[in-house]
């Protein structure tokens, strides 16, 4: 199966330009996960790193759920891998499951997407407590795709490390 990336709108409005951008990282990393085994995944294929592709599919899981459905939505739920709330836990994927990492990271999406559709504007604002701070709809948006962008491009170097594919 081929991951359907779409670009972003050249005059949409703010609220339909954040979210296709979002959607539009949240794709490229679908595309740069592609048809890889779950031990090409877990793969730490860029030395010193310790980073994989798995691990980075686990993070934004936990990005997704921590941004959107504890900050914004409120929800008072440990993280995925990790109930005492350390976010490096998802980072280690040695022993981790590929569909299990995809099917958490999917449905934070979609739970993402659901929060951010029912929000009455941008400016809906949810707690924040490692930063002590009221946060808007519109910040964890830009945050998301900050993050996204930063870790597609580890993304990168980690997928052209294990076969040589570029581009996305």
């Amino acid at each position: 199966m081929t991951t359907e990336r779409l670009s972003p709108p050249m005059r949409g409005g703010e609220r339909e330009t954040l979210r296709s951008f979002l959607d539009f990282h949240r794709a490229t990393l679908a595309m740069k996960t592609e048809g890889l085994s779950d031990e090409d995944l877990r793969r730490q294929s860029s030395p010193p790193s310790t980073l994989s592709l798995l691990g980075l599919v686990r993070h934004m899981a936990e990005v997704e759920r921590t941004w959107f459905r504890r900050v914004i939505n409120g929800e008072d739920i440990p993280l995925v891998w990790s109930a005492e709330g350390d976010f490096q836990a998802a980072y280690d994927a040695s022993g981790a499951d590929g569909a299990e990492a995809f099917d958490a990271w999917q449905t934070e999406v979609a739970h993402a997407r659901r929060i951010e559709e029912a929000a009455a504007s941008l400016d809906v604002t949810g707690y924040q407590p490692r930063w002590d701070e009221h946060v808007s709809l519109r910040l964890v948006m830009l945050h998301l795709i900050h993050e996204y962008a930063r870790h597609n491009g580890h993304a990168d170097f980690l997928r052209e490390a294990i076969d040589g594919t570029v581009g996305a």
